[in-house]
C-alpha cells in the first residue's frame, strides 16, 4: 500500500514519494509532505528552470538555484517564473 501524505502543494491527501529526492533537509521535507502528483508538476517546472536560466548540471551553483526554486515551488505561495519567461506557443 502506498504511503499517504497530506500534500502541502496540492492541499489533499495523496500517495507520497517513494524516495527522498535531495540529500538534505529540503529533501526530507519534500519526502514527508509532498505527493507524487506534486512531484510530477515539479519535474515539468524543473525543466523550464533549467532551460530558461540556461543552467548547467556541471555548475556547482545549479543545485543551489534548484533547491531555492524547489523550496518556493513546494512551500511558498507560488514559484516565481524567470523574468523573461514566455510560455510556449500552442499550435492552432
Amino acid at each position: 500500500m502506498a504511503r499517504m501524505v497530506m500534500c502541502k502543494k496540492l492541499g489533499k491527501e495523496l500517495p507520497g514519494l517513494t524516495f527522498k529526492p535531495f540529500p538534505n533537509e529540503l529533501g526530507q521535507r519534500i519526502y514527508d509532505s509532498i505527493s507524487q502528483d506534486a512531484w510530477k508538476l515539479w519535474l515539468e517546472h524543473f525543466k523550464m528552470i533549467m532551460n530558461e536560466y540556461r543552467l548547467s548540471p556541471a555548475d556547482p551553483r545549479t543545485n543551489e538555484i534548484l533547491y531555492q526554486q524547489a523550496e518556493q515551488f513546494f512551500f511558498s505561495e507560488g514559484a516565481q517564473l524567470p523574468p523573461d519567461y514566455r510560455p510556449p506557443r500552442t499550435k492552432g
